[in-house]
């Protein structure tokens, strides 16, 4: 199976449908501005695992289709705030919104996002019970991604934030969404409660393991592998996996190098290198990358109770593939 040609098949059915629904309006800048993400790329994973958890428990795609776009909506939505908290200048390899069209219509953009996602929730055909579990269920995913988002902010203002916190943080502001879109996939798609909890566990442990990843990736790979800028962690003092475990296990002058340069704007390349080397130097890169992994074997376990179809082997590749996406 080539898990990539499966990932795009379902992401090209995806970009149809959003192009359908997220089309022109006015104010035209606005618009454009609410479309330059959702339309730039992107792997589009939390609607494809939507439509795969349907397919798992042999559900109709058709009926997760507004559910889909309302997950990558209010996901590009997230991004958009995210890159001007995090004064980013790239994302997808192009300008982020605010560097293209200024912060205040970035903004405003991305509470359009925020607002056609529900249009589009709307649009779920089914049993009205179903809708409302489904529509709460995404209701308190955004509240939860809101609550990561602000611990993420003030974990940057602290030297020390433990592991447990910083799992913590990152289930709410990214692995909760893997989580509910699997969950909801299967609820639409006629699964049992069973089923349901199977997926709801399979999503947030990949979740995790996917933003860890990340980390990852984002410390250990150039600008123009990840497109965005090298060091950004480092500068804004963001507290990773990597970052929480480094700055509880240094010592002697690598404490001291951390503590005058992690959370420096102004910290220079060589600085960030230096940095670099002291992540290394205790093991740091390394625990995080093992750590994903763990989180992403977690996640095949959950599948267990599943009937074995093509779906289902497509979940677990996909897994295995959120610990080995971009690193080439």
């Amino acid at each position: 199976m080539d898990i990539k040609q499966e990932l795009k098949k379902r992401a090209d059915f995806f970009d149809k449908q959003l192009e359908k629904f997220l089309n022109n309006g006015t104010p035209e800048t606005l618009y454009d501005a609410a479309r330059h993400l959702p339309f730039a790329g992107g792997k589009r994973f939390r609607p494809v695992l939507a439509f795969l958890s349907c397919e798992a428990v042999k559900g109709d795609v058709v009926k997760v289709i507004p559910l889909s776009i309302a997950l990558e909506l209010i996901h590009n939505f997230t991004l958009v705030h995210d890159d001007i908290m995090d004064k980013s200048k790239l994302r997808r390899g192009l300008p982020a919104v605010h560097i293209k069209y200024g912060e205040p219509t970035a903004i405003i953009a991305g509470d359009l996002l925020f607002t056609k996602s529900f249009e589009s929730m709307h649009n779920i055909i089914d049993d009205l019970s179903i809708f409302k579990n489904v529509e709460y269920g995404l209701i308190d995913c955004i509240r939860e991604i809101c609550e990561g988002q602000q611990l993420d902010i003030e974990f940057e203002q602290r030297k020390i934030v433990s592991e447990e916190e910083y799992i913590e943080m990152i289930r709410k502001k990214t692995a909760v969404f893997f989580q509910y879109a699997a969950e909801a996939g299967t609820i639409l798609g006629g699964g049992t409660k069973e089923q349901a909890n199977a997926l709801n566990e399979y999503g947030v442990s990949l979740g995790l393991g996917f933003q860890i990843w990340d980390d990852y990736l984002d410390i250990s790979s150039d600008e123009i592998t990840l497109g965005k800028d090298i060091g950004n962690d480092i500068r804004n003092g963001k507290k990773t996996l990597i970052a929480c475990h480094c700055l509880s296990h240094a010592t002697g002058d690598d404490k001291k190098i951390l503590e005058k340069i992690y959370g420096n704007q102004k910290a220079t390349e060589q600085q960030i290198k230096q940095v670099y080397e002291i992540l290394k130097k205790t093991g740091s890169i390394d625990y995080a990358k093992k750590t994903a992994i763990s989180f992403c074997e977690k996640a095949k376990e959950a599948l267990e109770i599943l009937p074995e179809t093509e779906a289902k082997q497509i979940l677990l590749s996909f897994a295995e593939y959120a610990t080995e996406k971009r690193i080439k």
